[in-house]
């Protein structure tokens, strides 16, 4: 499969380059409703800037260094009709990415239910990544705080997965950094 050969390829070259830096390598799908702003993020943090982008039809990849990790990142597209192929592409997965719209209460459901989803799909494969949720658009009117976001989401229901909620803004930078603190902390990664 077309994703399959991706994966080898990207995986290769990363593990190469890792080798000489002494960087831990870890693979992130990073997953998310449509309009989350998975995109903007995955920029903001390798460009340093805000790109424009539009929605995301398949996948982008980026190798991101940061700290002690060499981060395959895995940003793909969240339109209904994508979210069946995530399935495709979270095989050997170190951490999950899953980015949520803090203000666009209407669709926690939808997003408990993906992350439910993703959770069960990947009990034997990826049983040892993490989940880092991004409450992004912290920035806009009226956001949902992380702890309103656990109780939405049933998190705590979450007893054999490590997780966390980190509020951020993709748009200013705020949060991100935390994030990533967070993974380079709470990931295994090879």
């Amino acid at each position: 499969m077309l994703s399959e050969f991706f994966n080898n390829i990207t995986s290769f070259f990363v593990n190469i380059f890792s080798l000489f830096e002494g960087k831990r390598n870890i693979r992130i799908l990073m997953i998310g409703l449509d309009g989350a702003g998975k995109s903007t993020l995955l920029y903001k943090l390798k460009f340093g800037d805000v790109i424009r982008t539009i929605p995301t039809i398949g996948f982008n990849v980026e190798i991101i260094e940061y700290k002690n990790l060499s981060m395959n990142v895995w940003d793909i597209g969240g339109q209904n009709n994508i979210r069946a192929l995530w399935r495709q592409y979270d095989q050997r997965t170190d951490v999950f990415i899953f980015v949520v719209d803090s203000t666009d209460r209407e669709r926690f459901d939808e997003v408990k239910q993906e992350i439910k989803n993703i959770i069960e799909q990947n009990k034997n494969e990826s049983s040892n990544a993490s989940l880092l949720i991004f409450a992004n658009k912290q920035d806009m009117l009226n956001p949902i705080t992380p702890a309103e976001l656990v109780n939405s989401l049933d998190l705590n229901s979450l007893t054999n997965k490590k997780w966390h909620v980190q509020p951020c803004s993709a748009v200013r930078g705020d949060g991100i950094y935390e994030g990533f603190d967070w993974i380079v902390s709470n990931s295994s990664g090879k």
